[in-house]
């Protein structure tokens, strides 16, 4: 069976979806600006070079969230998805998802941005199956800034990529995966697929990929 999975940030996305969701709820007031933009630079820039604590990470970037609450964040989200997100869902994004879908492989979304943020952007790109970081939630059913199983991030991914097949009945021998990514951090996945695509690469994954003879696509331009 082929099957077409595809990074999010800077992949389809000519952003980082959890980054700008930082910057946004710094614009609307929920946190000190100036502080969370020096933090969250700090994580942007340790995920970009490999060295990211995606534990610590995600209780850093839920902080306001969790503290706004489901009803406050959730209004927050929909503004976030028309001010920000949508400006972004550009042509060759949908595009490229839409020659998969037509060829009549299923899709999917593997990103290592947590599910609150992901969600929609899955639903307003039209993938319908999202491979997300899970969020744990309280007795309440609101998240706690821990993360739920194995993070879909850098070796995660393929473990869990790994878990969504066998619960279709699929092992890995089965399936002849096309996965586009821009990222070093997406490896262990990129050397799994059947098809590694670098899209928009970061300048570690394009040297990778043109050693390996493997397709570069800049998406973008």
């Amino acid at each position: 069976m082929k099957i077409a999975l595809f990074d999010l940030d800077y992949t389809l996305l000519p952003l980082d979806s959890d980054h700008a969701w930082g910057e946004f709820t710094a614009r609307i007031g929920w946190v000190d600006a100036d502080e969370f933009r020096r933090r969250n630079d700090v994580y942007y820039a340790q995920y970009q070079n490999g060295t990211l604590d995606i534990h610590d990470y995600v209780r850093f970037a839920t902080a306001a969230t969790r503290q706004a609450g489901r009803e406050q964040a959730g209004q927050a989200r929909a503004r976030f998805m028309r001010e920000v997100i949508a400006p972004a869902i550009l042509p060759p994004a949908l595009a490229l998802i839409e020659g998969h879908r037509a060829a009549g492989e299923p899709l999917a979304i593997v990103t290592a941005t947590n599910e609150f943020v992901t969600r929609p952007i899955a639903g307003a790109l039209g993938v319908p199956e999202l491979i997300a970081v899970r969020l744990a939630v309280d007795a309440d059913g609101w998240i706690t800034g821990e993360i739920e199983g194995t993070p879909s991030f850098r070796a995660g991914k393929v473990a869990r990529v790994g878990q969504w097949l066998a619960a279709q009945g699929l092992r890995w021998d089965d399936a002849e995966i096309t996965f586009y990514s821009d990222s070093r951090n997406d490896l262990p996945l990129l050397e799994k697929a059947a098809h590694p695509v670098a899209v928009n690469p970061d300048p570690a994954l394009r040297e990778i990929a043109r050693q390996r003879g493997w397709r570069i696509l800049d998406l973008f331009g």
